[in-house]
């Protein structure tokens, strides 16, 4: 049911996200890129990939970076193919964070920007983002955190106007879903982008 009320509000929010989140998005996503240090020969998922923006960041610096982006809403991903139709090395499908349509050991990098606190089953994601894990790769989440006060504020809001939200965590709970999904923390940090958002950002690789 949750999906279903997520993919309803970002394909009415598809046409204008871009414009309405420009300096959010370019912000976050301009520091995840930083982050994550992916090399020109990864094969990189994009979990909850909206409209392609982090795929537009990465092909500006390697233009034939192989990308896969999976989303729920329809009109997101309509965006994201028109904007990326000259790379036949990039494509997007539908797909849910729970169940992903791919081969065990299939990509070197996952990410997934701005979307855990939508994740209905957050444990089961992971899971599955490990699944698809090559041995040796990393998965990247950036997210909204609980441990500062102006997000727990939103928390608190969106929960009354927001039917779509799930639920923030703090980076002592996120750590520990990772724990729980068998990956390793291999690099965090929270940080804070303006007087509103709080943000954390983690790193893991597979436990050994």
């Amino acid at each position: 049911m949750s999906e279903t009320i997520v993919r309803k509000h970002y394909d009415q929010l598809a046409g204008v996200y871009d414009l309405r989140w420009k300096s959010y998005i370019t912000n976050t996503l301009s520091f995840l890129k930083t982050w994550a240090e992916i090399s020109p020969t990864d094969t990189i998922l994009d979990v909850a990939c909206g409209t392609g923006e982090f795929e537009r960041l990465l092909l500006a610096e390697f233009s034939s970076q192989q990308i896969v982006g999976v989303d729920i809403s329809d009109k997101m991903l309509t965006i994201a193919k028109q904007k990326f139709s000259a790379y036949p090395q990039v494509s997007f499908q539908i797909a849910s964070a729970s169940n992903l349509p791919f081969d065990n050991d299939s990509f070197d990098v996952i990410v997934s920007a701005n979307a855990f606190h939508y994740f209905d089953d957050p444990l089961t994601a992971l899971k599955e983002m490990r699944r698809v894990l090559k041995p040796d790769g990393k998965v990247i989440i950036l997210d909204w955190c609980r441990d500062y006060l102006t997000c727990k504020i939103c928390e608190l809001i969106l929960k009354v106007f927001d039917p779509a939200h799930q639920q923030c965590y703090s980076q002592n709970e996120f750590h520990h879903l990772l724990k729980d999904a068998n990956l390793a923390v291999s690099r965090a940090t929270k940080i804070r982008f303006g007087l509103v958002w709080g943000l954390m950002v983690t790193t893991a690789i597979l436990k050994t």
